[in-house]
């Protein structure tokens, strides 16, 4: 397909005169457009349940989920991937994100880098990919051959693959046991994918971290329980989900965060059970980091 074919390459007919228009009217326009990416999402919510359904069944085998992409879906895969330690408390490994070029690519363009074929099977080996893990291609164009290269190396050595493109019919679909494609029109900027494109792909990236992380146990009613407390603000968090999660003042909540020696969950457990730390420790490894089940465990 040629390029100028594809959905994300299209002239934008609302944006036809944007050079022309007031700073309000330029905003109005982008606005209105960015309205359009969560109704596109919401059509693909399926795929993507299936795709967290996958994703959850592997990492309790011991697998990981790596994202490659390039330029700005690259960008966004590690942007979701480096969010999740300090959010959901799980090793910077569990979800990794590997973009075209290396990390100098993340902040600037390396030319050619999304054209290597090579290089994305270079990258994959080096960390070590393995038939547990899956591996997100996405790619705005559906068609990067870094991407697909990705995907074919994968699914070569066994592993489960997912992709997330923003056309009709992508390329990188043909490689995916779990294909996801987010049709968000053209862009306010002919091919500017970093715009709804950019936006749908973060949504769906985040959709797909979050549903499994709150699989796995890392959230106990809307409250992120696996938060690392690494400074002020995060030890102010967890205190403010003790207290909310026990019903307690600050005051108790400090108390069983400093006996739980800032374990989170632990310091819930404790509250609502009146269990000591050691008890709480060995129900909630059973109940595989679930609170509810664990509390559940000692009606």
């Amino acid at each position: 397909m040629k390029l100028n074919q594809l959905d994300t390459e299209k002239v934008n007919q609302n944006s036809l005169h944007i050079d022309e228009m007031s700073t309000i009217d330029i905003l109005k326009t982008i606005n209105n457009e960015d309205q359009k990416v969560a109704f596109v999402v919401q059509d693909v919510i399926l795929q993507i349940a299936q795709a967290v359904d996958c994703i959850y069944k592997k990492m309790c085998l011991g697998g990981r989920l790596i994202y490659v992409g390039a330029g700005t879906s690259g960008r966004l895969g590690i942007l979701d991937a480096s969010e999740c330690p300090p959010t959901y408390g799980v090793e910077p490994t569990l979800i990794q994100g590997i973009i075209a070029g290396g990390i100098k690519a993340v902040t600037q363009a390396v030319e050619g880098a999304e054209d290597s074929k090579q290089l994305a099977q270079i990258d994959l080996e080096k960390i070590d990919l393995n038939d547990k893990d899956i591996v997100c291609g996405i790619a705005a164009s559906g068609r990067t051959p870094y991407v697909i290269a990705g995907l074919q190396y994968a699914r070569k050595i066994g592993c489960s693959t997912i992709s997330l493109c923003c056309v009709q019919n992508g390329e990188i679909s043909k490689y995916a046991n779990y294909p996801i494609e987010v049709v968000v029109g053209p862009e306010v900027v002919t091919g500017s994918t970093r715009m709804k494109a950019g936006t749908a792909q973060k949504m769906v990236l985040n959709m797909i971290s979050t549903s499994v992380m709150i699989k796995r146990g890392k959230v106990f009613g809307n409250l992120m329980v696996d938060v690392q407390p690494t400074n002020e603000k995060l030890k102010m968090r967890a205190v403010s989900i003790v207290c909310q999660s026990v019903d307690c003042d600050e005051a108790e909540a400090t108390r069983l965060l400093n006996k739980s020696k800032f374990n989170v969950k632990i310091a819930i457990l404790m509250g609502l059970t009146g269990k000591d730390e050691i008890e709480c420790q060995e129900a909630l490894e059973k109940n595989k980091g679930n609170i509810s089940l664990t509390v559940r465990s000692f009606l």
